[in-house]
């Protein structure tokens, strides 16, 4: 499982465990699982996907996610959660 906080600058939007982790990264969508290398990416504008269990969608514009030992943080410049 992957341990994931989806932060903007009003609020927390998510902190919790996900099977996978789907983001608009600034140059196409990349895809974490488990055990995914280390990596900082930046966002570009789209929909970030929470797979598994929380099913969570948002749309987030701008920012960076990092990723580090099945932690994985999305700072994001302005998000919304999504229908």
């Amino acid at each position: 499982m992957l341990k994931v906080s989806v932060i903007s600058p009003e609020a927390v939007l998510f902190q919790g465990e996900t099977e996978s982790v789907i983001a608009p990264a600034y140059d196409g969508e990349i895809g974490i699982l488990t055990g995914h290398a280390p990596l900082m990416a930046l966002l570009g504008d789209g929909e970030l996907r929470l797979g598994g269990g929380s099913g969570r969608r948002f749309n987030v514009s701008g920012g960076f996610m990092q990723v580090l030992n099945n932690d994985v943080r999305i700072v994001t410049e302005k998000a919304t959660a999504a229908g």
